[in-house]
């Protein structure tokens, strides 16, 4: 993959990155993000810059933490290559100095790198909605119950008059493999179970990123897809729905009442030092966490850490 000289000055850009299906799909995005590694690992060796890359949730903290340290020297690039599965994979391959994550290292992420020592910080955490079109919210539906939510995903319930709404068609927006948000909404909805395979529907699509996900939404009627609460912020056309009438809200998050809540983590490969150090501990910072309610995320005292 060619990189421009101009592009390589970049220090904290974002990119974003589409793979494919979840099930057995998933290799198919394994290799994707191994090609995307490369480039990321050229770009390294020609800038020297800090590069870090995956969820893009984690993301615009993390690029504006390395917009307030350029003054400071410290040159970092951000990029969104796969998701936080891609993130992990990159820092498990070497390409990356920090993964940034919002899920939880699987014991198949240690078993795939067995020789990388992964340490895990935590950074903030957030609400993951189930985001619903304010016509559709409007039009009846002020709440799902897991069941629903189950039947809505799996092509079960096809129009939203089901569970309350308008007569109007669902249009699912699933996440692709590896992408954090999907795996607290199977979480929340299967437990430790295994989710059944896409449906067969043209009412069903597969998305990469949240601001992919958000337009989606935006531009498709009664339309339904797990987000990131905070990337709905100011979009009032976009409704996170109460799950089992719980809304998203900051308390009910702090609290873990909110059933979809999850930690945002920055990952490396050993304890950081250095330059990858001096970028976490200003994320860490009191100034540092400030970045975190800017985009609808929770601090690390808000969640008592």
């Amino acid at each position: 993959m060619s990189v421009t000289s101009t592009e390589l000055r970049i220090s904290a850009t974002l990119f974003t990155g589409r793979r494919v299906r979840r099930g057995a799909a998933a290799s198919a995005g394994l290799l994707l993000a191994a090609a995307l590694t490369g480039c990321a690992g050229s770009a390294k060796a020609d800038t020297g810059a800090l590069q870090a890359s995956g969820s893009t949730t984690v993301a615009p903290v993390a690029s504006d933490a390395a917009e307030a340290l350029k003054a400071k020297g410290l040159n970092v690039t951000v990029a969104t290559q796969g998701g936080s599965a891609g993130g992990i994979s990159q820092l498990g391959t070497g390409q990356i100095e920090i993964a940034l994550s919002s899920k939880p290292l699987a014991d198949k992420d240690h078993k795939a790198y067995p020789d990388a020592d992964f340490v895990i910080t935590q950074i903030g955490a957030d609400a993951v909605g189930v985001i619903i079109t304010k016509e559709v919210a409007d039009g009846g539906v002020k709440s799902l119950s897991k069941a629903q939510v189950q039947g809505l995903f799996e092509g079960r319930i096809s129009n939203w008059k089901e569970v309350g709404g308008p007569d109007l068609q669902v249009f699912v927006y699933d996440k692709e493999p590896g992408r954090g948000t999907r795996e607290v909404l199977d979480k929340f909805v299967y437990g430790k179970g295994e989710p059944p395979a896409p449906p067969q529907s043209a009412n069903y699509a597969v998305v990469g990123g949240n601001t992919e996900t958000r337009n989606k939404l935006k531009s498709t009627r009664g339309s339904i897809a797990p987000l990131s609460t905070g990337f709905i912020d100011g979009h009032s056309d976009l409704v996170a729905v109460p799950l089992d009438g719980i809304a998203p809200t900051m308390a009910n998050v702090a609290s873990g009442k909110y059933p979809m809540t999850r930690p945002l983590y920055m990952i490396t490969n050993g304890q950081p030092k250095g330059a990858t150090k001096q970028y976490i501990d200003y994320i860490l910072s009191a100034e540092g966490q400030k970045l975190l309610p800017k985009h609808g995320y929770l601090t690390r005292q808000q969640m008592g850490l």
